[in-house]
């Protein structure tokens, strides 16, 4: 990989000194100075620093053959192409292959693409490919050296092995001298010399064949839009329609299944050997979204607004075919699931959301079992990052379950793929320099966490985890040198690997088929022996070799943004209480967990690491937008469920014709399933009002609600009603209710009572009167007439 600012060259103030040091070649110069044998080769001296100007780059486009075989062609041909990048013309631009000594650890395997050039020090003779290139003109170059050869110039390979390889442009800027100006760096895997004149060909050691298990990752970056509840007959929405492209001809996904299919065909796989090496690790996901996207789906124009306008995707019939195709290979060879939209674990678990950790580690399975139809290998767990944080161990402590983990962030006490971190917490080591590698391909190369945990990188340039990307041949040539390494080493433990790319991997049609060809190869050459991936689980529950994990603080810092892991902590406790609310109807066609999933997926896919840990910073900010406007999409649909439930306002002035009249009130539910709720009131003390208990609203209805009330004021007051899910959260906002009542009250109350006795004394004065023959002295005055 062509590390950021490593590239030597020459700017227009100093002429005097080019050729001075090992960075400047002269061009027809002999080799270059060989490193001291049994020595740690030395690292690129001359960075190119940001303030310095870059002429001319260099770019691989092929290598013939792409691994060397006792079979293949004695000659290696390299084609490329050299462009004019700088600001002024370059004169005798001319190019040649070196290669340095075959790397004989695993940590060189990055480490090797940074050597100083003067390692390479086996070399062939510069080609002039232009006398003069002016800028922004290219040309290209075929470059061709023998293997070995005992009359004239050679790349004098004689034995088996994995050679870092270097093609060096040389030129002259204007106003400068010449000078080297550019590189590309590449590993050539050589699993047998070819015959070569009288010289027999030379095999592989195939005396102790390694163990080989492969992932094929199958998963994407999250696509269905945030904040859209389940629904029965609604299609689903995209934020984009970037997987018709995937899913179709010539599409990343399409080929990763393609590639697939050509390496286990019957005729080329007859004893399943290949077959028998490979897992599949899908994303659940992508099989929820393409399995949508085959009864037709819109694509939104605008994905923070979910419900907003949108149009038609374009991708039913490749999500019909890809789905298909899939189903069938999952059917004839091991299948498991990753982690719901390759979700974060460190970041779930400290949301500390017992029901979200398992949608994303222990559901994905079910979900995979039931779109592809299969039995896909269980407790298995792959963290995206290749590494656990110690929160997340310990969440996955209570069920056995073993990690899926980079060798480089676990220290075993013997070099072995299976390990013990506790009673039911077991392990199994991916290979990391492959994995990283293999992350590298493809069209958004990725540098995973676990490089920065590595125990041994004295070989590794300081700035090696910030790679600036060299050519997808070049960076091809890298993966499959990779995998061919611990095939040829015999002094590499364990002896077994699991080659692990990324999750959401960038590689082409291409880049798969090399890959596969590659395992393909190890395995017929008798290098490598499959070993089926349950296999290797089954021996893990056994294994008494222990384990620790190394920092994990890398995977943590390429999570989500905590504003993320915030709103999830905020929202799903609301998501809970909802779904707990809402009425399960047998006879009804969607239920409350169906409706309230996808938004806790949706924090799920908030909290995806796909994108975050590519070279190109773009990449990683476009993931982290992604991931706020999902977010927030999720806040603004559980505001809404929230408020389309709620106590509708009489108006006015409701008045009860008596003290102790009930107070009628509408209750509407706008959800499309029924709801139980409470009644939540806060009246004044003057005012009386019973508990009703739980009610429940028909969906999409309303429900008129008789509350018992007692009021001994004739005054207005004011009285507050709400309702509640069953725990209590606040459903709608409060509705204001102005009471009257026709109710006289204790005053009026006791005028009446003073008045009725005052009228009952006159009365009875009036008859005492009377009974005894005497006037009332009330009737002095009044004349008979």
């Amino acid at each position: 990989m062509r590390t950021a600012f490593r590239r030597a060259a020459v700017a227009a103030l100093v002429m005097a000194a080019v050729g001075a040091g090992p960075a400047a070649v002269t061009v027809g110069a002999g080799p270059a100075a060989a490193a001291p044998a049994g020595s740690t080769p030395a690292h690129s001296q001359s960075p190119l620093t940001p303030n310095e100007t870059k002429f001319l780059q260099l770019t691989v486009d092929s290598t013939s053959p792409t691994t060397v075989t006792t079979s293949s062609t004695p000659t290696v041909v390299v084609t490329g192409t050299v462009a004019n990048v700088g600001d002024r013309p370059v004169d005798d631009v001319s190019v040649r292959l070196q290669r340095a000594p075959a790397i004989n650890r695993s940590s060189d395997i990055r480490g090797a693409l940074d050597y100083d050039q003067t390692v390479f020090d086996t070399v062939g003779n510069f080609d002039t490919v232009a006398t003069r290139l002016d800028t922004g003109q290219s040309v290209p170059f075929r470059l061709t050296l023998p293997l070995r050869s005992s009359t004239g110039l050679s790349l004098d390979i004689t034995e088996p092995g994995v050679y870092p390889m270097l093609v060096n442009v040389n030129g002259t800027p204007e106003y400068g001298g010449a000078a080297r100006l550019d590189d590309s760096r590449f590993l050539l895997p050589v699993l047998g010399v070819p015959a070569s004149g009288t010289e027999a060909p030379i095999p592989p050691d195939t005396g102790a064949p390694i163990g080989v298990s492969m992932l094929w990752p199958l998963a994407d970056t999250p696509r269905l839009v945030g904040g859209i509840p389940g629904s029965v007959s609604d299609p689903i929405r995209l934020v984009d329609d970037e997987l018709a492209t995937e899913l179709g001809a010539g599409g990343r996904l399409r080929g990763l299944v393609d590639a697939v299919v050509d390496a286990t065909k019957p005729e080329v796989d007859a004893d399943r050997r290949i077959s028998d090496s490979l897992c599949l690790a899908v994303d659940p996901d992508l099989l929820i979204t393409v399995e949508n996207m085959t009864r037709g789906y819109q694509v939104v124009n605008d994905p923070s607004d979910p419900a907003g306008p949108s149009h038609d995707g374009a991708g039913r019939e490749a999500a019909v075919q890809w789905l298909d195709e899939v189903k069938s290979l999952a059917g004839s060879m091991c299948t498991m699931s990753v982690p719901f939209a390759q979700a974060d674990l460190a970041a779930v678990t400290s949301v500390a959301n017992p029901d979200l950790f398992q949608a994303a580690i222990a559901h994905p399975a079910d979900i995979v079992d039931g779109i592809l139809g299969v039995d896909s290998v269980r407790d298995l767990v792959w963290p995206e990052s290749g590494v656990l944080d110690p929160a997340t161990v310990t969440a996955l402590a209570p069920t056995p379950t073993t990690a899926l983990l980079a060798d480089a962030a676990v220290r075993t006490t013997s070099p072995q793929l299976t390990a013990r971190i506790s009673d039911s917490l077991h392990t199994l080591a991916f290979d990391s320099p492959t994995a990283a590698a293999l992350a590298a391909t493809g069209t958004h190369p990725q540098t995973p966490s676990y490089l920065t945990t590595a125990p041994e990188s004295t070989a590794t340039a300081p700035e090696s985890t910030a790679t600036a990307p060299e050519s997808p041949a070049a960076r091809r040539q890298d993966a499959i040198g990779a995998m061919a390494f611990a095939a040829l080493t015999s002094t590499e433990l364990p002896r077994g690997r699991i080659f692990a790319p990324p999750q959401v991997w960038s590689a082409d049609r291409a880049d798969a088929g090399a890959v596969l060809t590659m395992l393909a190869t190890l395995i017929r050459s008798g290098l490598a022996n499959p070993q089926a991936l349950p296999a290797l689980l089954a021996t893990s529950a056994g294994t008494t070799n222990t384990a620790t994990l190394d920092d994990a603080d890398q995977g943590t810092t390429d999570g989500p943004q905590p504003s993320v892991i915030a709103t999830a902590t905020r929202q799903l406790p609301r998501i809970d209480a909802l779904e707990s609310s809402l009425v399960d109807d047998p006879q009804a066609p969607l239920s409350p967990g169906r409706f309230t999933a996808p938004l806790r997926e949706d924090l799920l896919r908030a909290m995806s690491t796909a994108g975050r840990r590519d070279t190109d910073r773009r990449v990683v900010e476009q993931a982290e937008r992604a991931a706020t406007v999902r977010a927030d999409n999720v806040t603004g649909a559980v505001d809404g469920l929230y408020r389309a439930v709620t106590v509708v306002s009489p108006g006015g002035v409701y008045t009860l014709a008596s003290g102790q009249s009930p107070l009628l009130l509408v209750a509407r539910n706008e959800l499309p399933l029924a709801i139980n709720v409470n009644l939540q009131v806060d009246a004044p003390p003057e005012m009386q009002i019973s508990d009703i208990g739980p009610k429940q609203l028909p969906p999409r209805g309303s429900r008129q609600l008789t509350v018992p009330a007692e009021m001994n004021d004739s005054r207005k007051l004011t009285v507050d009603f709400s309702l509640t899910t069953a725990n209590g959260h606040q459903l709608g906002e409060p509705t204001m209710v102005t009471v009257r009542s026709n109710a006289y009250g204790r005053p009026l109350a006791a005028v009446t009572a003073t008045a009725g006795g005052l009228l009952l004394f006159l009365a009875g004065r009036r008859l005492w009167h009377r009974f005894r023959g005497q006037p009332d002295p009330a009737d002095e005055g009044y004349e008979r007439s």
